[in-house]
């Protein structure tokens, strides 16, 4: 079976999806709440998956591939450097650490969208705290490398990949 760039662009969109599903399971099963900055790589996950589904079913030619590879690459980018900000507050020394802010609920519903959206790609001192580790890598390290990966994947299936 040959790669096509289709398959190419579903294979990442699974990927993706399985991200999404591994980090549903920690909240939903093992009961880790998401912190902010959680919550925002979640949301780069699913717009690059969303970017990468798009890619799949469309099918384009040439300069339509490097279109959705590009769109892809950049937000998982993105992604990646909210995942290396949590990285960063993971390994701060504790004096240094952010004070801890309201509750994500709170602050959705009393603060302004400019607020709310800053915490969430700045993270608070709940940010800091490290609730489960692989390998000796935090939920966030492992994020920031899915990320790379996924902009990696991006990158090669658009211009790499000819059908």
């Amino acid at each position: 079976m040959t790669l096509t760039p289709r398959l190419g662009f579903l294979v990442g969109f699974l990927f993706g999806a399985t991200l999404l599903a591994v980090a549903a399971w920690f909240q939903f099963v093992e009961d880790l709440q998401p912190c902010p900055l959680c919550i925002s790589q979640r949301a780069f996950v699913l717009v690059t998956t969303l970017v990468l589904l798009a890619g799949a079913i469309h099918n384009p030619a040439s300069r339509g591939r490097k279109f959705y590879a590009a769109g892809a690459g950049a937000i998982a980018l993105g992604g990646a450097a909210v995942s290396a900000r949590h990285v960063w507050l993971q390994n701060l020394p504790e004096e240094e650490v952010p004070a801890c802010g309201p509750g994500l609920a709170y602050v959705f519903e009393h603060f302004p969208l400019t607020e709310t959206l800053r915490l969430l790609v700045s993270g608070t001192g709940e940010c800091s705290e490290v609730l489960w580790t692989f390998l000796g890598l935090s939920i966030p390290a492992w994020t920031l490398a899915a990320f790379l990966l996924l902009t990696g994947w991006s990158v090669w299936n658009g211009w790499c990949n000819e059908d």
